[in-house]
């Protein structure tokens, strides 16, 4: 099957985070655009408005690293799945859908808590303190310390978790579970990895 482009030879092109799943900006690419973000895998459109392409990042060193573009089921929208190199929004946001619509206006959206994809996001963020260490940063002092410190401490939370399970404690449980998960999280980055690969795995035993 063929694009779609409508009259104007654009087709529209929503980024997804390819990790935490995150929605991060829409625009539209023709098939110059498109073709350029396949040969360099950086997300390329084409600017409606300036009437000329553009690279994401060019110009703010934001790029958008492609990992797959995806085809809706119409052939006329596009879902591209990059690795971001910074905030995807000019305001400086991750996402340019930062706000939401309530009672008819515009406000601020907050991810809803509990969402499924924070062991994405927490990757995310682990990642981005391996690469942009920040002073006060507890999981910067893990990657300093190195593997030995981190592995230990997946060691102590593991015991814990073991611990509250014994103990039935459901409030135990869920707070030295996130432990472990977060302490589990730094682990795989230091050794270049992520949840995806666990997901895989498991994939594979299912």
């Amino acid at each position: 099957m063929e694009l779609k482009y409508d009259a104007n030879g654009l087709i529209p092109a929503v980024l997804q985070d390819v990790q935490t799943k995150e929605v991060l900006m829409a625009a539209y690419m023709n098939a110059e655009a498109l073709r350029l973000s396949l040969e360099t895998g950086h997300a390329t459109f084409w600017s409606r408005s300036r009437q000329e392409l553009w690279e994401k990042g060019a110009t703010s060193g934001n790029f958008m690293h492609i990992k797959e573009i995806l085809v809706d089921c119409d052939a006329d929208c596009l879902l591209v799945l990059v690795q971001p190199d910074g905030p995807a929004c000019h305001t400086g946001n991750n996402t340019c859908f930062f706000r939401k619509i309530e009672d008819g206006k515009l406000a601020d959206y907050t991810p809803i808590a509990g969402s499924r994809d924070i062991l994405e996001r927490l990757t995310a963020v682990t990642q981005d303190r391996k690469k942009n260490p920040k002073e006060g940063s507890y999981t910067n002092y893990l990657f300093d310390k190195g593997a030995d410190k981190i592995l230990k401490k997946v060691g102590e939370e593991a015991a814990e978790v073991v611990i509250a399970g014994k103990n039935k404690s459901k409030e135990e449980i869920r707070y030295e579970t996130a432990d472990l998960m977060y302490h589990l999280t730094v682990m795989l980055v230091d050794n270049g990895m992520t949840w995806d690969d666990i997901y895989e795995e498991l994939e594979k035993r299912r």
